[in-house]
């Protein structure tokens, strides 16, 4: 068999590679160990949250796929941090575990030429330093131009339960041997990480009375700008608290933890810790939040997020006993620990192809990522680099001031990673430029000129720009004089106006909101467009002064992006960069200045030398 594109995974990295590759022409196979596994919610059964909303929201304008099965899955809806500025509000929804992976599968067997084959790949296959192929378990060779590897958690896995050791890179389902050796032969170099999930437990064996209700929004809204209706019903949440006799029970099980009796070598996950983790490091904290989480709509299955662990099952069990309202709890199955193989993602280009070898790309987890959000968007961008490719077409890399994706991207090739890395606001310099509700602003341009934007999506957004502009006009027609106004200012502690100006003046006021201004000048009719429109303005026109400030230093990256440093450009000629810097250079050989600049230890001043001796 031949095919232009082989995808080596069908987790969400995998699938948003393979759709797009797929919707981009190319004849496209995915090669999954499980096709009953396809789009599996591996850990939590949510989608989104902080700065990995907006990463949702880029894959949707962009014209992948996560947000708009995560709509059609919802069993409830958040926009998280409301309370903070606008930079922060994340969108989570709580999904049904077994519908979202249906959805994937139905989805991805709707595309045309997209194929499937169950089996494992053991081997890629090179000529010279190019892709020609890949090896399967049966031995059956598949011929293609391009891979892109999203292995997740399977690369040589093991699970651990307490002092139990398994070969496996998910529950009940097996390890990828092979692929690890096959690339450290090519020159890879490769590491390891740990990832952990909680127990899943008898949702009838709780006594929800003693829980704090975590409700969904009043008013949800969706992922995708284009293809999805809100919830009209929602399913609840719970909050519970450990206490210090949780803590002495899990202290009771140290001993036999693979994360304190060696077993467990390699780094886990900083921001989201397992149980026994966090009342070790934090030992002065008597008590941690736990949140119970549906795993669909008609299930009892409760996922309990906050309590991922590798203790023995019994003490796992003797634990959550003694957190009020679980006194009865009954497992359906133990949480665990997986350590993986990864590759430093350092060893990649912006494109997400590999340097060592041609046509290959890495995606996920296999990068040193975690978390479904990141996974997907680094499927979605090597998915279209590489049907790019086929056509000689140049690769499609979004900068960090473009989005949250751009930023992921250039903070792996850049810095790389020793512990599973994760999304935050706080990594995004212009974060309030990437915000969640202007993702289709920033990117459906580009995914249409892509090819991976379809009309309906294009007709959606050229409307939403069109009420946006109507919106705009409004509130250019309108005048406000102190006579009519002051009152009313005053009445909102802000200071009244002396003469008449324009409506826009007052937006910017924190004391004011633009539905409060829209209510006192009530008489003069509004454009009906969505409240998202007006959200999006009001956000705008208070952080103005803000984001003229953000576009500067945007500017000023690009000047630096646009001076590309040649592919054999010899940086230890330079003997007046320090030697940190010429060490780092040559070793990463960035593509840009501007990438050069965000490399740990160069210094501005090497900068200077650097753009000196590239004739700038």
């Amino acid at each position: 068999m031949k095919y232009d594109v082989v995808v080596v995974g069908a987790g969400h990295a995998g699938n948003e590679a393979a759709a797009a590759a797929a919707k981009l022409g190319a004849k496209v196979l995915l090669v999954t160990m499980n096709m009953q596994t396809i789009g599996q919610m591996s850990c939590n059964p949510a989608m989104g949250g902080v700065a990995k909303g907006q990463i949702v929201r880029e894959i949707d304008a962009l014209g992948g796929w996560s947000g708009i099965i995560s709509d059609k899955t919802a069993i409830q809806f958040r926009m998280l941090n409301r309370s903070k500025g606008a930079a922060m509000w994340s969108p989570r929804t709580q999904n049904d575990r077994w519908r979202f992976a249906e959805e994937w599968r139905l989805t991805l067997e709707s595309l045309e030429n997209l194929d499937f084959i169950q089996s494992t790949v053991d081997e890629v296959l090179l000529d010279g330093s190019r892709v020609r192929g890949v090896v399967l378990q049966s031995g059956e060779e598949i011929h293609c131009h391009k891979v892109v590897l999203t292995s997740g958690t399977f690369l040589n896995g093991i699970m651990h339960i307490g002092t139990r050791q398994m070969n496996g890179g998910r529950s009940a389902e097996g390890s990828a041997r092979g692929i690890t050796s096959c690339l450290q032969s090519f020159g890879f170099e490769s590491g390891r990480m740990k990832t952990g999930t909680p127990p899943r437990i008898d949702g009838r064996s709780l006594d929800y009375s003693k829980f704090e209700i975590q409700e969904g929004d009043e008013n949800p809204g969706t992922f995708s700008y284009w293809a999805s209706k809100p919830l009209t019903k929602q399913r609840h949440c719970w909050i519970a608290h450990t206490s210090e006799q949780v803590h002495d029970v899990l202290r009771s099980g140290f001993d036999r933890s693979p994360l304190f009796n060696g077993a467990i070598q390699s780094s886990g996950p900083r921001y989201c810790p397992s149980i026994e983790d966090k009342i070790n490091r934090f030992a002065d904290k008597t008590s941690h939040q736990l949140f119970i989480e549906p795993e669909g709509w008609n299930t009892v299955e409760m996922y309990i997020n906050g309590f991922s662990t590798s203790l023995p099952e019994e003490v796992q069990i003797q634990a959550l006993r003694q957190v009020s309202g679980f006194e009865q709890v009954r497992f359906f199955r133990p949480g665990y620990a997986v350590e993986y193989d990864y590759f430093p993602p350092t060893q990649l280009k912006h494109s997400l192809e590999t340097k060592p070898v041609d046509g290959l790309y890495f995606a996920g987890q296999i990068n040193g990522t975690t978390g479904y959000e990141e996974a997907a968007c680094q499927g979605l961008m090597a998915g279209i680099n590489a049907a790019l490719s086929l056509n000689g077409r140049d690769a499609f890399i979004l900068d960090r001031s473009e989005a949250y994706i751009g930023v992921l991207i250039d903070d792996l090739i850049t810095k790389g990673t020793e512990e599973p890395y994760r999304m935050f606001t706080s990594r995004a310099e212009f974060r309030l430029s990437l915000r969640q509700d202007n993702a289709d602003r920033r990117l459906t341009p580009l995914g249409r000129a892509l090819g991976l934007v379809d009309d309906v999506q294009w007709a959606s957004f050229e409307q939403k720009e069109r009420d946006r502009f109507h919106v705009e006009q409004w509130i250019d027609a309108q005048t406000t004089d102190p006579e009519a106004w002051n009152d009313y200012l005053e009445s909102q502690g802000t200071a009244p106006i002396r003469q008449k100006g324009s409506l826009r003046a007052l937006i910017s006021r924190p004391q004011l909101t633009l539905a409060g201004l829209r209510a006192h000048a009530a008489q003069v009719e509004e454009p009906l467009v969505d409240a998202l429109v007006w959200d999006q303005v009001e956000i705008d026109e208070k952080y103005r002064g803000y984001l003229e400030k953000e576009q500067e230093q945007v500017a000023k990256l690009k000047r630096l992006e646009s001076v590309r440093i040649p592919v054999d450009f010899d940086f230890e000629k330079i003997t007046a960069l320090s030697i940190e810097s010429r060490q780092k250079l040559k070793k990463l050989k960035p593509e840009t200045v501007g990438h050069a600049s965000r490399v740990s230890g160069v210094s501005p001043a090497d900068i200077q030398i650097l753009l000196v001796h590239l004739g700038r």
